[in-house]
């Protein structure tokens, strides 16, 4: 059985289009714009559910439109939210790298792609670290006007900027 657990955010209510295209057992892990990060408390959390619910695949999910997202990139009307800061900022770097590289085409999905990938780095060393089970994580995104989830674009798609002196 390929039980999964989905990271989600709750402004996005895919909740119900989850459990119409994903069988066998869902779980569910709600935070701003999936914007949780990878302490103690939360790791313990989720590795529980996992090992309880013998977890085999963790699927991060936003919204092609996802509010939060949407906001860091225009006009960060939410930024004021109790840690929403560290996220604004990472987002708003993220879409400088996007821009730089020219993938103003599809902002939203590079600038998406690029922090899923991220929070899949940050999610797989720690759940590495404390688990001998295999759990497959992976991230995509719903197309609400096509009703489809789509695969974020590749890490090695989404390069990040570095300076060599």
């Amino acid at each position: 059985m390929n039980n999964s657990l989905f990271l989600i955010c709750p402004t996005d209510a895919l909740e119900p289009v989850i459990r119409s295209k994903f069988k066998n057992e869902r779980y569910f892990y709600t935070s701003l714009g999936n914007s949780f990060v990878c302490d103690n408390a939360t790791i313990a959390y989720i590795l529980e559910t996992v090992k309880t619910h013998n977890i085999k695949n963790i699927y991060f999910i936003l919204s092609s439109k996802n509010k939060i997202i949407v906001d860091a990139l225009e006009h960060q009307n939410f930024s004021d939210i109790s840690g929403m800061h560290h996220f604004y900022k990472e987002i708003t770097i993220q879409k400088t790298y996007a821009e730089e590289l020219c993938y103003t085409n599809n902002l939203q999905l590079s600038v998406i792609s690029y922090y899923l990938n991220k929070k899949i780095k940050e999610l797989q060393l720690k759940l590495v670290n404390l688990s001998s089970n295999f759990v497959k994580i992976q991230a995509k995104v719903y197309d609400k006007d096509k009703d489809v989830f789509r695969d974020i674009y590749s890490d090695l798609v989404c390069l990040e900027k570095y300076h060599l002196n």
